[in-house]
């Protein structure tokens, strides 16, 4: 009998989610914190542009896919976030993403865009909020 992976399945989602959480939330505090200092001096925008605002999703949004709170509806969010700040900042560019740099800002999308439909999978709060309620 073949070893089953199916039971891991939550647990490997959640790691995504986590993973690319931590990530996003660094993204946010590259430009909204200055902290770490990053590639093309992408620090500390100025408040109010397209950046900014980018910076702070990535800066709340980052958190709250972390802990898997909200995780639906915050990962379909950003992965718009992460469609519109392709196509405005990277596409114009070039056709190919990695030549653009864009090519984190794609999996960014289809990540969360993948969240969107998976859920957060295990050990989020969402899952400890849904078990915490009264069934029907």
């Amino acid at each position: 009998m073949p070893l089953s992976l199916e039971p891991w399945i939550p647990r490997a989602l959640a790691l995504l989610r986590i993973v690319a959480a931590l990530l996003f939330f660094e993204h946010g505090t590259m430009k909204i914190l200055s902290f770490p200092v990053g590639p093309n001096n992408q620090t500390g925008v100025p408040a109010g542009t397209l950046f900014w605002y980018a910076g702070m999703l990535e800066l709340f949004g980052g958190p709250l896919l972390l802990v898997g709170l909200f995780t639906r509806p915050v990962a379909f969010i950003l992965s718009g976030q992460m469609a519109f700040a392709y196509f405005l900042t990277h596409a114009r560019h070039g056709l190919f993403p990695a030549a653009t740099e864009g090519d984190a800002a794609i999996l960014f999308c289809f990540i969360f865009l993948f969240l969107v439909v998976a859920g957060p999978g295990a050990w989020s709060l969402d899952g400890r909020f849904a078990r915490s309620r009264p069934g029907p």
